[in-house]
């Protein structure tokens, strides 16, 4: 071996000696109250670590545990605890000057808890304003902050409402990066995270300046994807709701600390909408965009373009978050929507047809307001069905049973809808429906009004015009007129067609007087001689 190679090994030897010897040299725990105190001012929480320990290859002082106090107007409790603190430092400095640079901070196994107060405002809005003030009230602006790096590696994020007994949404798996924070510029940023009841989010984009005591103001614009959010398991909504099914999202978010922005396009399976309903059988595509005011938790959906194979409607309105609830004033339009393209998503909005029939061909058209609390809405305005068929649902067979209809339109295993309109109005206590009018060719004209309980079961009054039935033809109005009068009971899976007994008894009696009427002692029965 060559001088050169031999003095070169005994110098790396030496080196590598001195490294490992330097934290023995070094007692970084030392540093510990500065370094509490630096990260309590920067934040404006107090900061308390464990035990440190310095680490000269990779250039990190760690600590065995932090906590980060919350603003005490949200909790007592800590707004960050976490098993393992590490924070990068520059070497040189801290070893020939005793001088402690932090370059980034990493956070393993966190648990951070965001709460959000009655005003709107968050706990962590607060953060690098100095001391900590009121819920609801800006922290006065702090001094310039600026952090090179910071991760947090495996988190856990629980969501909630400050001083409420609600529990809060568990998000696991929290995964953050952050470099150049600045409250200068921006800078960019990305979030990972399993989500509550299952499912994964992805946030990337850019946020900043940051505005230190104001933090919650802080703009951003990022694209957002979220895949296979189980509705139900997420707690999201309220289970007395009966929304149910599993979405994803793709789409941007921007928000300039006031007003929030999101549009993309939200996908859908086995989505259930009514608590009588059932899952849908085709997938739900919305297109939507709305508008969010981050302070009072109210917003305007501007664009919602559902989207069931070719079928499209539109829905707009506008929303309130209400603590737990979410008050809704919205109207959908669909004008022509294929038949054959929303039949299989119907049960989801809890619409039930007779067992074994299925709705075939025409086109659906609706108008529909909806309106309430989330779990107590009420959906009303008139809808129209053209030219469709029912199949393997013979009406004719079915209405038989009433003696003015026996033999009228049976032998067919479908029914011909020419023309089906009403006004529905659904809510939790149920289904009313009235201005029925329905051109069925083959039978009748039949008109009347009825409810359906949220058990499905049916009380309809109904008329039958045996005369007016035919290609184009639509009745007026929807209550009792001339024609044969009778029930529907049962369910809706099974309906029972009925006499109208009542009717029927009067318009025999009617018949009777209108016949003793025309007899007279003078004429005989049948009038004058």
């Amino acid at each position: 071996m060559s001088r050169t190679v031999r003095n070169i090994a005994i110098a790396a030897g030496v080196l590598f000696a001195v490294l490992l010897l330097l934290p023995r040299l070094v007692n970084v725990n030392t540093f510990r109250p500065k370094l509490e105190a630096e990260l309590t001012s920067v934040l404006g929480r107090s900061v308390k670590l464990g035990e440190l320990s310095l680490s000269v290859m990779s250039g990190t002082v760690s600590a065995a545990d932090i906590s980060i106090a919350d603003d005490p107007a949200f909790s007592k409790e800590p707004f960050i605890t976490a098993k393992s603190f590490s924070a990068g430092a520059d070497i040189m400095p801290l070893l020939l000057s005793k001088t402690l640079h932090i370059t980034g901070i990493t956070l393993d196994q966190p648990q951070i808890t965001l709460l959000r107060g009655a005003s709107g405002t968050w706990n962590f809005s607060t953060l690098g304003g100095g001391s900590a003030t009121p819920a609801g009230q800006p922290a006065e602006p702090g001094g310039t902050l600026s952090i090179a790096k910071l991760n947090i590696e495996n988190g856990r994020m629980l969501v909630g409402v400050a001083n409420s007994s609600e529990k809060p949404e568990v998000y696991d798996k929290v995964k953050l990066e952050m470099t150049g924070i600045s409250s200068k510029s921006q800078f960019p940023f990305q979030v990972t995270a399993s989500l509550p009841g299952g499912g994964d989010l992805n946030l990337k984009g850019k946020c900043g300046p940051l505005s230190p005591g104001r933090v919650g103001a802080t703009p951003f614009e990022a694209s957002l994807e979220v895949h296979s959010l189980d509705i139900a398991a997420s707690g999201f909504v309220s289970p007395a709701t009966g929304i149910q099914g599993v979405v994803d999202f793709e789409g941007t978010v921007n928000a300039d600390g006031g007003q929030m922005k999101a549009a993309g396009t939200l996908k859908a399976e086995k989505l259930k909408l009514a608590a009588n309903g059932a899952p849908s059988k085709r997938p739900i595509a919305i297109k939507l965009a709305l508008n969010h005011d981050l302070k009072t938790d109210a917003g305007t959906l501007t664009q919602g373009d559902i989207a069931i194979g070719k079928a499209v409607a539109r829905a707009s309105g506008s929303y309130q978050k209400r603590g737990s609830t979410t008050a809704l004033n919205m109207k959908v339009d669909a004008g022509a929507m294929p038949v054959d393209e929303i039949e299989a998503a119907l049960p989801a909005i809890g619409v039930v047809l007779p067992s074994g029939s299925k709705l075939q061909g025409g086109s659906l058209s609706v108008t529909l307001t909806i309106e309430g609390q989330s779990g107590a809405l009420a959906m009303a305005g008139p809808i129209q069905l053209s030219n469709a068929k029912l199949a393997g649902f013979d009406l004719g067979s079915k209405m038989s049973v009433i003696p003015a209809l026996s033999g009228k339109g049976g032998g067919g295993k479908d029914t011909t809808l020419q023309n089906c309109s009403a006004t529905v109005r659904a809510a939790p206590d149920g289904t009313q429906v009235s201005a029925i009018n329905v051109n069925i060719p083959s039978l009748a004209v039949v008109t009347g009004a009825g409810s359906i309980s949220p058990s499905g079961a049916l009380n309809f009054a109904m008329n039958a015009d045996l005369g007016g039935a035919g290609p184009g033809v639509v009745r007026k109005g929807g209550g009792q007129g001339d024609g044969t009068a009778f029930g529907i009971e049962g369910t809706t899976s099974d309906p029972k067609f009925v006499p109208n007994v009542k009717s029927m008894v009067g318009s025999a009696i009617s018949g009777r007087v209108t016949e003793k009427k025309a007899e007279s002692p003078r004429t005989g029965k049948f009038g004058r001689r």
